[in-house]
């Protein structure tokens, strides 16, 4: 038990350190736990960066939020991690943290539902976005409570990010995996067209997902039912006409100043 809890401190350590080096903190935002037993969970300190965390520093708590060991406070979102692993058995770690380009999609209000990669929609299925509530209190983490069987990654509206995973290391993976999608979708959006895989398509990811034994829900959005894409295409049809509009009108006026 001792070696075990060893290593869940490095790893929530190593998390830190990595969190910190993309940027998906800042200064002393953050949190990261991991449970360690059935009567304990050991997360991160409220005040200290987690960039530059040491052993020495994490904090044990109870069920409660008793402090159990350590000499910092825990996180003053110690309560939301509790409820997520009395409310999901199967969860050993959580991590909650800023990263830009998803942090943007919760403080615009749009959820990452579309259809668009395969890997996102095989691991994380859908990112629901979650209404808002005052950091540190229970209306902050209610909301999360009732999506939480369904979902491992939420965009906390005008907050940031939360995921959840069978330990430390795969509840930080999974908030790789949702910066990322932000950040391509935010990209495709700026091109001007997001192109969604059809029914079909996904079909074959949910087979690969029941496969894997992945049981969270897809409720990502298709072209099929989403009225945008055809919008889109019509936008990217339009820009297509406009350029070519205006590549005859600037040829035009070439050959006339030439005569």
């Amino acid at each position: 038990m001792q070696q075990n809890l060893i290593s869940l401190k490095n790893e929530i350590i190593e998390v830190g350190k990595r969190i910190y080096a993309r940027g998906y903190v800042a200064s002393n935002d953050g949190n990261i736990s991991a449970r360690i037993d059935k009567d304990r969970v050991l997360i991160t300190p409220t005040g200290v960066s987690k960039g530059f965390m040491k052993i020495e520093d994490l904090v044990i708590v109870d069920f409660n939020g008793k402090v159990l060991s350590g000499n910092k406070k825990p996180s003053s979102e110690v309560f939301m991690h509790l409820q997520v692993y009395k409310d999901r058995p199967d969860v050993n770690g959580v991590c909650h943290a800023h990263p830009p380009y998803a942090t943007g999609y919760a403080v615009a209000g749009i959820p990452l539902d579309k259809c668009v990669l395969p890997e996102v929609i095989i691991t994380l299925g859908s990112i629901p976005l979650i209404e808002y509530g005052t950091p540190g209190t229970e209306e902050f983490y209610k909301p999360v409570v009732k999506l939480l069987k369904d979902f491992d990654a939420f965009l906390l509206a005008n907050h940031g990010a939360l995921t959840v995973g069978k330990d430390v290391l795969n509840a930080y993976h999974k908030m790789e995996t949702v910066e990322h999608f932000a950040h391509i979708a935010f990209v495709a959006q700026q091109l001007g067209y997001v192109k969604t895989l059809n029914s079909e398509q996904v079909k074959k990811l949910i087979d690969i997902r029941e496969r894997l034994g992945i049981k969270t829900k897809i409720e990502c959005v298709s072209c099929e039912t989403d009225s945008s894409c055809s919008n889109n295409q019509d936008s990217n049809n339009q820009n297509n006409s406009d350029e070519e509009l205006i590549r005859k009108i600037t040829a035009e006026v070439i050959k006339q100043l030439s005569k």
